[in-house]
């Protein structure tokens, strides 16, 4: 799955995932790739940096051939809300099942960031053993707007 796939793909995994309000692009500028922003049934946001990286022998110049196999089996939604609020490592987990629920014969495993990770995200591994990359950048509570330097995320929102 090439990146421009993947991007929409993960906006539409989001979108689907039962305490997610909205999941819309989010354009990074000229200098990065693609991203999401994420809106929460709370209010909290999170933006999202995608990256990927191409299957062995795919220099991306000709047409996309999807490779499918068994999707991940589908997993329960991880708690996400304590007391309304979240943090980034409930995120990553919660994000990562939306992905593994989507049911998309093309990923062969989606997992969050492992607590070791500098920087909390999740991604997914496709059968055509092409990545998925998507990297926290910036979490705001309700009512608060992008801000901040990329990656001095809230521990709460």
């Amino acid at each position: 799955m090439r990146l421009n796939t993947f991007h929409a793909f993960a906006i539409a995994a989001l979108a689907d995932a039962p305490d997610v309000l909205s999941s819309e692009p989010w354009d990074r500028g000229e200098e990065h790739l693609r991203g999401i922003h994420v809106t929460l049934t709370t209010g909290a946001q999170v933006w999202i940096g995608v990256t990927s990286a191409a299957a062995p022998g795919d220099k991306g110049d000709g047409p996309e051939i999807p490779v499918e196999g068994e999707p991940p089996a589908e997993v329960p939604w991880p708690t996400l809300f304590e007391d309304g609020k979240t943090t980034p490592a409930r995120l990553q987990e919660y994000f990562a099942a939306a992905l593994a629920n989507s049911g998309n014969k093309q990923i062969a495993e989606a997992a969050p960031y492992g607590t070791d990770a500098q920087h909390p995200g999740f991604g997914a591994t496709f059968h055509s053993e092409a990545k998925g990359f998507c990297l926290f950048h910036h979490t705001a509570r309700q009512g608060q707007t992008l801000g901040g330097r990329a990656f001095d995320l809230q521990g709460v929102i």
